[in-house]
C-alpha cells in the first residue's frame, strides 16, 4: 500500500498543519499531535516519507535526499490549496528534510511559519573513521546494503508506553542502507551550508535538553547562523529526543501553540482582509 498523503479536515479551519515524521517511523506515530492541531482548528496534511511506513520501495532506503524534499513539497502544495495559513512541522530527520525543502521552495509555496522538533542537524553517536570509510566505499559499489542504525531502543523518549508501542510497531524501520546513511550525512552538511539562504519565515525550534540521538549543540549552532528576523529556540531540560512523546508533552505543545497563535495574530495584523 502506498501512503503518499494523509489529509484530515476540520469544520471551521484557521489554518493547515503539514506534519513531517522522522527516520524509521511513519505519520501514524503523530496521531496525538494531529489531534491537538485538529482541536485547535487546523486541517492536517501528512503522510509517510519514501522508504518509510506504508510507502512502496525498499524500506530504509533512498537514492537521494531529494526524494524527501519532493514528497514534502507535494504536501505543501496540497496545504496551499486551502488558501489558509500554513504551518510546517518537522521532527528529527523530518525536520532536516523540512529545512532542506524550504530553502528550495518557490515563494508561493513557502509556509507561513515553521516548527522543528529536535531537528537532525548533528548526531550524538558519531560513526568511527574506519566505518565511515567503509560506508563511502560501499555507497559506490553496493548502496542498498543494509547496516544497523546507531540509535538504541529507548533513547528517543522516557515514556515507557511509547517505547513499547514503537518496539512492537510493524511499520518501524529497523535497518538503514549505506546510501540512506550517506545521504543523511550529506544533507546535514548541506543544511549548514544553506543556512544563509534560509527564507525569512517565523521559526520555532523545540529541542530536547537531554537528547541522546541528535546533538543539541549542533542544532543551536545551525540556529544561530540563520539570518532571519523572527526565530525562537526552546530547549527543554531533562527531555529526550521526542519532546512531543515525553511525559511533559502537553507543556511542549502549549508552547508550540503559543508560537502559532502569536504568528496567526501577526498575519491578521499585516493582512486582515486575506486572513479573515
Amino acid at each position: 500500500m502506498v501512503m503518499m498523503k494523509y489529509e484530515t479536515n476540520v469544520e471551521r479551519p484557521r489554518g493547515v498543519a503539514v506534519v513531517v515524521h522522522g527516520a524509521g517511523e511513519h505519520h501514524g506515530r503523530y496521531r496525538w499531535l494531529i489531534e491537538q492541531f485538529q482541536a485547535a482548528g487546523f486541517h492536517v496534511v501528512s503522510g509517510d516519507l519514501p522508504g518509510q511506513g506504508k510507502t512502496d520501495g525498499k524500506r530504509g532506503h533512498i537514492k537521494s535526499f531529494d526524494e524527501y524534499i519532493a514528497r514534502i513539497t507535494s504536501w505543501l502544495i496540497a496545504a496551499k490549496t486551502y488558501k489558509l495559513p500554513v504551518i510546517l512541522f518537522g521532527h528529527s530527520m523530518g525536520g532536516l528534510a523540512s529545512v532542506r525543502t524550504v530553502v528550495r521552495l518557490e515563494e508561493r509555496l513557502k509556509p507561513d511559519m515553521m516548527i522543528l522538533s529536535s531537528p537532525c542537524l548533528g548526531l550524538v553517536n558519531q560513526t568511527s573513521k574506519p566505518k565511515e570509510f567503509l560506508a563511502r566505499v560501499m555507497n559506490r559499489v553496493k548502496p542498498d546494503l543494509y547496516v544497523t542504525s546507531n540509535v538504541r531502543n529507548g533513547t528517543g523518549t522516557r515514556n515507557r508506553e511509547v517505547i513499547r508501542l514503537y518496539d512492537e510497531d510493524p511499520l518501524r524501520v529497523r535497518k538503514i542502507t549505506v546510501r540512506w546513511y550517506r545521504e543523511l550525512h550529506q544533507s546535514m552538511k548541506a543544511a549548514f551550508t544553506e543556512a544563509a539562504s534560509f527564507p525569512d519565515i517565523p521559526l520555532l525550534v523545540s529541542q530536547g535538553g537531554e537528547d541522546l540521538i541528535v546533538d543539541r549543540h549542533e542544532v543551536r549552532k545551525w540556529f544561530d547562523r540563520l539570518p532571519i528576523n523572527d526565530k525562537s529556540y526552546k530547549e527543554w531540560p531533562g527531555l529526550y529526543h521526542e519532546v512531543l512523546n515525553e511525559p511533559e508533552r502537553a507543556d511542549v505543545y502549549l508552547h508550540l501553540a503559543g508560537f502559532i497563535e502569536t504568528q496567526l495574530a501577526l498575519l491578521i495584523e499585516r493582512d486582515p482582509v486575506t486572513q479573515s
